[in-house]
């Protein structure tokens, strides 16, 4: 009986095999981890396989070509704020975010069945370094400068939303990443700008107290388009693994 057992599951192996080669499925990586789709907790398992992936994001993951996200680089970001008491132009290069994978996921919601979940999490500190350049008025005071720009954002909470359709290749489904929105809610930050005036370090220090003492001002300006550039890289990176796995691969019965 052992022995016919045996044999059976040499089989079902084969026959699981031949059919990976067939159907073009690749081999899961061993850091995969799998979710059942009746585990009575779905959410943990979710949540843990993300914990098991978000060591890798910092180094870089080659097998689904995603690269490292420390520091994640976004190469330009151009605000225009015109009204208010602060009117600046403003263009950011070469940006580099420090801090995005060490994330802690405080809830989850997945609901395969309607191609959606949701995601809490808290992002204990964001640095960002980068070139800027910059030209308006605060307090109808002209500013001008470049060089230099460092950003300390502190104590994030993060809501990470994901809609998904269903697309299907070779006879499979499989999940794509429709929409992915993110909206952060951060508490604090600290602001330095180098090289304000042209190096004149008695008005380039009282700009940097004026924006430190007005820092929601100025992080509500750029919230919004690091949200948009941090969902586009989430959504892309998801679906490097969804475009490559079946849905049945991923989340068995």
């Amino acid at each position: 009986m052992v022995i016919i057992n045996y044999a059976k599951y040499l089989i079902i192996s084969a026959i699981f095999l031949s059919e990976s080669c067939i159907f073009g499925i690749p081999e899961l990586p061993s850091f995969l981890r799998l979710c059942s789709k009746s585990d009575p907790n779905l959410k943990q398992c979710l949540i843990d396989s993300i914990e098991s992936l978000r060591p890798l994001m910092a180094k870089g993951i080659p097998e689904f070509g995603i690269p490292s996200c420390e520091p994640l680089i976004i190469p330009q970001i151009v605000l225009d704020q015109g009204r208010g008491p602060v009117s600046i132009k403003s263009t950011y290069r070469n940006i580099e975010v420090f801090g995005p994978t060490k994330f802690f996921i405080k809830n989850a919601k997945i609901d395969i069945d309607k191609n959606r979940c949701k995601f809490k999490l808290f992002l204990p500190e964001l640095t960002v370094k980068t070139n800027y350049t910059m030209s308006g008025k605060i307090l109808m005071m002209p500013i001008v400068g470049s060089g230099l720009s460092f950003g300390n954002y502190t104590d994030i909470d993060a809501v990470v939303t994901m809609k998904a359709n269903r697309i299907e290749k070779d006879g499979e489904q499989f999940f794509n990443i429709a929409e992915c929105v993110i909206d952060f809610d951060i508490r604090d930050a600290r602001l330095r700008f180098e090289n304000l005036f042209n190096g004149n370090e008695e008005l380039g220090d009282a700009i940097n107290l004026f924006l430190n003492d007005n820092w929601k001002t100025v992080a509500d300006e750029i919230k919004p388009v690091l949200e948009d550039r941090l969902a586009e890289i989430f959504k892309r990176f998801s679906n490097k693994i969804f475009h490559k796995y079946p849905i049945k691969t991923l989340f068995p019965e």
